[in-house]
């Protein structure tokens, strides 16, 4: 362990901060259900981390989350009682409270091995404050091992 020229976890080139998406897109603690289900739809975005006003990371929705409160279609709701109930229901209520982050610096081997570990497809990157800095998703990633699989066909 730790032979000269070898290259410890410290010393990896492969920092989270270096493929993470750091312009996140966000929800206020104060949101409900229809704002993440229309910033999600607008976007295209799976992942939503919801911040406090001081920016710090207390949750995160994703779009099975909105899926999984929202009424049936086979439901005898008029368009306005469906619109009702996603008004009427706070983010807080539908987001992941116990959250999975990392820190920017963490090697990206961390944050592949959470996510593989624990079946998940994002964690939230946040500095030791708790304000978010970014997230790390799946997609990401597969853009690294697409990065890494090039680089190996060429040499």
């Amino acid at each position: 362990m730790g032979e000269p020229g070898s290259q410890s976890a410290s010393k990896t080139k492969f920092r989270v901060r270096d493929y993470m998406t750091s312009t996140v897109t966000t929800l206020a603690v104060d949101a409900c259900l229809l704002d993440a289900a229309l910033l999600i739809r607008r976007t295209g975005k799976r992942h939503v981390p919801v911040v406090s006003s001081e920016g710090k990371a207390i949750g995160i929705i994703s779009d099975r989350d909105v899926a999984r409160l929202a009424p049936s279609v086979l439901s005898p709701l008029s368009p306005e009682e469906y619109n009702k109930i996603f008004e009427g229901t706070a983010v807080t209520l539908a987001m992941t409270k116990d959250l999975v982050t990392i820190h920017p610096d963490a090697p990206v081997q961390q944050a592949v091995q959470i996510m593989h570990s624990k079946k998940i497809s994002s964690v939230l990157v946040t500095e030791p404050d708790g304000k978010l800095a970014g997230i790390i998703t799946v997609t990401d990633l597969l853009g690294l091992l697409d990065q890494l699989l090039g680089a190996v066909e060429k040499a």
